[in-house]
């Protein structure tokens, strides 16, 4: 296991991985951030096109990722992650929509969605609350509006 930390738009983010692998991607002040020790060594060289393709969606020049991922938790949870991860670039679902996508309850929903490790790149931001309000988010709500933000299509202009 090792790390490297990245800038961003939206403050540092630690990547962790086994090799190429990445197994999580987290805010500062992340709620469920596994302890740090859990991170191995630190090596900011580490996961480049993990990196790349973050500065690529910053920059708005991508809305996929295909870095080599492995989310670890429970089946439950990961069968929310993966309704998560179908969720299109610039679209939203509610903790609703996936509760009655994998049989569980909203709240259910909610813990999982919580503890997905591996946040912008399994899109959370993109869940949402009934009525399309901004609910909870690992990262906070800011950061959480600013990625529903960088995702919404330019407004077009009518001549």
């Amino acid at each position: 296991m090792n790390h490297a930390v990245l800038d961003s738009p939206i403050g540092e983010l630690t990547v962790v991985g086994d090799g190429d692998v990445v197994t999580g991607l987290y805010f500062p002040n992340h709620w469920t951030r596994p302890d740090r020790t859990a991170f191995g060594d630190r090596d900011d060289t580490a996961f480049p096109e993990a990196s790349r393709q973050l500065k690529e969606y910053f920059a708005g020049q991508r809305t996929e990722f295909d870095v080599p991922m492995q989310a670890i938790g429970p089946d439950f949870d990961r069968a929310v992650w993966a309704e998560i991860a179908s969720i299109p670039y610039g679209d939203t679902a509610t903790y609703g929509d996936l509760a009655r996508a994998v049989g569980g309850l909203p709240h259910e929903v909610g813990a999982a969605v919580g503890r997905n490790p591996l946040s912008i790149l399994v899109a959370c931001h993109r869940v949402v609350g009934k009525g399309g309000k901004l609910t909870g988010y690992a990262g906070g709500i800011r950061r959480k509006q600013f990625l529903l933000d960088l995702e919404r299509p330019p407004a077009s202009t009518l001549w």
